[in-house]
């Protein structure tokens, strides 16, 4: 007698249910503090892949991440080849900060106001960052709030060291010109939704 034989098939529910479980608290957060909540869903596997492409691993020093939210920007600086234990998630949301506590753990998991950065991460941040990666919603701030996190950002980090930062806007949210730094940006990236672009901020060299 002939049997028959099934495929065993890969289960993959659980991915798709973290995601739609992301997704449902960036909703909720996003409905409860819309000004605090940049986006009603975290970035897509693009969007932060390009975000990490940024940063070289090679460069010793801890990475800080400003509003890592779910982390999908946190694990695609992990497979990058980021350490876990050189990142700093500052993020504000406390129910953000017990998901990532969950996900990485020997990740330092700051909960604190990302706009001041400095006492934020004071006693925490040893040595100069290698890198600052941002997903913070800077519109919601006036210029002169993006403008001084960018600058304590770059006080707090090397020479050279990159201020990463996303936008579903067309304009910069940073200007792009300026005495005090450069700035360059990726290809719009249009398979996130809805579409981004990566703007990279680089203290300028000294004449």
């Amino acid at each position: 007698m002939l049997q028959s034989f099934q495929r065993p098939t890969t289960r993959k529910l659980p991915v798709k249910k973290d995601r739609f479980q992301d997704e449902a608290r960036f909703l909720r957060s996003w409905l409860e503090r819309p000004l605090t909540i940049g986006a009603v869903t975290p970035s897509g596997k693009v969007l932060a892949r390009t975000m990490a492409s940024y940063v070289d691993p090679r460069i010793p020093g801890p990475i800080v991440e400003l509003g890592p939210g779910t982390g999908p920007v946190t694990d695609a600086l992990i497979r990058r080849g980021v350490e876990q234990e050189r990142l700093i998630l500052v993020e504000f949301n406390p129910e953000f900060c017990q998901l990532l506590k969950r996900r990485f753990p020997k990740a330092t998991i700051v909960q604190g106001d990302a706009y001041d950065l400095k006492e934020t991460l004071s006693g925490i941040l040893k040595e100069p960052a290698a890198a600052t990666v941002s997903s913070l919603p800077l519109f919601t701030k006036p210029m002169d709030h993006r403008l001084d996190l960018l600058e304590t950002a770059q006080e707090l980090m090397h020479p050279n060291a990159p201020f990463v930062q996303f936008t579903y806007a067309v304009v910069p949210p940073i200007p792009a010109r300026s005495k005090d730094y450069r700035a360059k940006a990726s290809n719009r990236i249009w398979r996130n939704l809805p579409p981004a672009r990566v703007w990279v901020y680089n203290k300028a060299k000294n004449p």
